[in-house]
């Protein structure tokens, strides 16, 4: 039996790409995903592949991270039909005008709420719960576009990096609690918002390699608290 059986995962942004992803190989692995986002019907047909895999059960909630009182009923749909929160993967990102000199404000704004906001809301919602049981594990995905960046991705990269630097001084508040915390950056993926780039004819990484990546952080021994992992293509 997986050592994840049983558990109860939130992922965020999984009606397609990398956190529809996360969602099947963690439900492969025995555990009861929550999966979210705005738009139900994309969801749901990610609810009924999960649910054909016959492995972990599944509840779709429609939400948007930006929006504190969804994060809030997110959660407490999660506990109501599964159990207190295991797992949480920020997983929900916009990546929209990236440069300063576009100055438009409204697609920076996005950025800022569902990329750093959208984060700390839902940290916000499950952490405490955690704290109190000593045990819990929160993954957030950010980008090598925040460890690298180049002058179209300005914006983008601050938010992205503002993700590393809440995962690490998150690990740190957290030391000896019992809740670890995992950053994975991904390198260019196969998704929809990839689509048009090349990316200098190199194969770009699947969304199962993201996936694979959450499962390897979260099976380590309890002990072992994997902070950074960075997933790039060869």
């Amino acid at each position: 039996m997986s050592k994840l059986a049983d558990k109860t995962a939130i992922v965020t942004g999984a009606s397609s790409g990398i956190g529809a992803a996360i969602a099947k190989e963690l439900a492969a692995e025995g555990v009861n995903v929550v999966i979210v986002a705005r738009t139900l019907e994309n969801l749901n047909k990610v609810k009924e592949d999960i649910e054909a895999q016959g492995k972990g059960k599944v509840q779709a909630v429609q939400a948007d991270v930006a929006e504190s009182a969804d994060v809030k009923r997110m959660v407490e749909t999660a506990v109501e039909h599964f159990s207190d929160v295991d797992i949480l993967v920020n997983n929900a990102g916009q990546m929209l005008e990236g440069t300063v000199r576009s100055g438009k404000v409204d697609e920076w704004e996005k950025m800022i709420d569902v990329n750093i906001k959208g984060v700390l809301y839902n940290i916000d919602a499950v952490l405490p719960k955690m704290i109190e049981r000593a045990t819990g594990h929160i993954v957030n995905i950010a980008s090598v576009s925040g460890h690298e960046v180049t002058k179209h991705s300005t914006v983008y990269s601050g938010t992205k990096y503002a993700v590393r630097a809440i995962s690490m001084g998150l690990e740190k508040e957290l030391a000896r609690t019992g809740v670890r915390v995992t950053n994975i950056s991904p390198g260019m993926v196969a998704t929809r918002l990839s689509e048009g780039n090349t990316w200098n004819g190199r194969k770009k990484l699947e969304a199962t390699d993201i996936g694979k990546a959450v499962v390897y952080a979260l099976t380590q021994p309890d002990y072992v608290n994997v902070n950074e992992i960075t997933v790039r293509p060869v």
